[in-house]
């Protein structure tokens, strides 16, 4: 999804929550659900967007109305050496759409 169509499907009311994902290195992808729906944003060349920080993506998302937004981090676990397959779900944390400084 770029970003002109999550622009205008949040518009639309079809966006129910956005999602912030941390992955190792500091990177940053956002995830818009829409009912069992996940799409990941993407660029114009169709690569998946990456955002350097939790304020560049709320710098990002200024245009779209204020949705429920989460941050997302995969179990310590995974990314630990030498522990075993886990079922744990990810740290989900909700966060504040808009920047209160």
């Amino acid at each position: 999804m770029t970003f002109d169509e999550l622009a205008r499907q949040a518009n639309a009311g079809s966006i129910e929550e956005l999602n912030l994902i941390s992955i190792e290195g500091g990177i940053y992808l956002l995830e818009a659900r829409s009912g069992q729906r996940a799409t990941l944003l993407k660029d114009e060349r169709g690569n998946a967007r990456h955002l350097r920080s939790v304020e560049h993506a709320r710098q990002v998302l200024e245009p779209i109305p204020v949705l429920p937004f989460h941050l997302v981090h995969a179990s310590a676990h995974d990314e630990m050496c030498g522990l075993g397959d886990r079922a744990e779900a990810p740290l989900r944390v909700p966060i504040a759409f808009r920047s209160h400084l």
